[in-house]
């Protein structure tokens, strides 16, 4: 089983970047199953609109993960009850429309679930993390109810996410860092057979500020005169990572960083 999961999507550049190249990287690495978060996707770096989480899953992706943007386009939050391939942080606060896990099927037959949490520090209030984590694991065991289980911990500190990878080695395939939009260096399996990483990357243009525009970024920095923030618009890196997990037990045999093109397309 083969499984890749890119980070955080940003802007036009970096939706190019996965509509161009997706479906020759899924045909060539033979990928099973492909995640994607989507939460900056939008042309103005913010939110996700149908229209583009409908582009995003005709170039490949299976799901699409989100996190503190997830309704700064109005619109998702009245079309994310209908596509259940978008989803929002678990632990939003119970009011929020549609669904933070689910269960779905891979191209070779496997059935993958996918489960999308936010940190509580320095983020929007949200439930609190780990008590929603303790409960989801109770009631939710691999090679139960999915054969996989995948981790998008949408959080600003590294601590939260290291402790979430912990938290769920020997429960989960897969637990990935996402938001900080800076793909880290510390992917590895930890001792009970987990796959971990502190954080994803982004898919946008690495010559850049996060993904937003340098010379605006400095100017808002410097108290200059500047607008709000938007997208580089430059060719995007996909950055993210590829996951082979044991159909057996559900647990991951290798991890290893995946870089494609723009920017960083020499660093590997």
């Amino acid at each position: 089983m083969k499984i890749l999961f890119l980070g955080d999507i940003v802007g036009n550049s970096g939706c190019r970047a996965i509509k161009n190249n997706l479906p020759n990287i899924i045909k060539d690495k033979t990928i099973d199953f492909v995640v994607v978060n989507g939460e900056n996707a939008a042309k103005e770096g913010v939110g996700i609109t149908e229209n583009i989480t409908n582009e995003l899953l005709s170039s490949g992706v299976d799901v699409i993960t989100t996190g503190n943007h997830v309704w700064d386009q109005k619109e998702a939050y009245d079309f994310i009850s209908k596509e259940k391939r978008l989803l929002r942080p678990f632990n939003l606060l119970n009011d929020a429309p549609g669904k933070g896990f689910e269960i779905y099927n891979s191209r070779n037959g496997f059935r993958v679930g996918v489960l999308n949490l936010m940190g509580n520090i320095f983020m929007k209030k949200c439930e609190d993390v780990f008590k929603i984590t303790n409960d989801f694991l109770e009631k939710n065991k691999l090679k139960d109810k999915y054969d996989f289980l995948i981790v998008d911990f949408h959080g600003e500190i590294t601590s939260e996410k290291m402790a979430m990878g912990h938290i769920f080695d020997g429960y989960a395939t897969l637990v990935v860092g996402t938001h900080t939009h800076v793909p880290t260096n510390d992917g590895r399996v930890l001792n009970k057979g987990t796959a971990y990483l502190t954080d994803a990357g982004m898919c946008g243009d690495y010559n850049s500020v996060i993904g937003m525009n340098t010379q605006n970024s400095l100017n808002r920095f410097f108290k200059r005169d500047s607008s709000k923030h938007y997208p580089a618009e430059g060719e995007a890196s996909l950055c993210g990572v590829m996951v082979e997990a044991n159909p057996k037990n559900g647990l991951a045999k290798k991890i290893n960083s995946f870089i494609f093109g723009g920017e960083l397309k020499n660093i590997n």
